[in-house]
């Protein structure tokens, strides 16, 4: 798996490498199933440090992106169903916390195209 980190970049390395192996791992370029390396292989390679690496495998397995199954390592899950299972309670839980905060439907709408638009800078 060729990963790369920028170290010049303004975004920390632990975000890089989740966010390439998320997106590798939606496109189907990382198979479900597939075992990534372990920690420690992946931070040699890179140049890192181990807790580096361990953050960004630990955020991809809390969205769901892989899984971690003891002596058979770190593997690529079914993202898909859980990808968007996990987007849309993130969307419910704001969609109820703005109707308890008061906000019209409109200001709801406009929170969220803020957000996305700090989260997807360009799109």
């Amino acid at each position: 798996m060729q990963l790369s980190v920028d170290p010049a970049s303004a975004t920390p390395p632990y975000e890089q490498i989740r966010a390439q192996i998320a997106e590798r791992a939606r496109s189907g370029a990382l198979p479900t199933g597939l075992r990534l390396p372990t920690v420690r292989a992946l931070a040699e390679e890179l140049g890192l440090a181990a807790g580096t690496v361990a953050r960004a495998y630990k955020e991809l397995e809390a969205d769901g992106v892989v899984e971690t199954h003891g002596r058979r390592g770190t593997l690529i899950a079914a993202t898909g169903d859980a990808s968007h299972r996990l987007a849309a309670e993130a969307a419910t839980e704001y969609a109820e916390r703005a109707s308890r905060l008061g906000l019209s439907h409109a200001d709801a709408l406009a929170a969220v195209v803020t957000a996305l638009g700090v989260a997807y800078p360009g799109a």
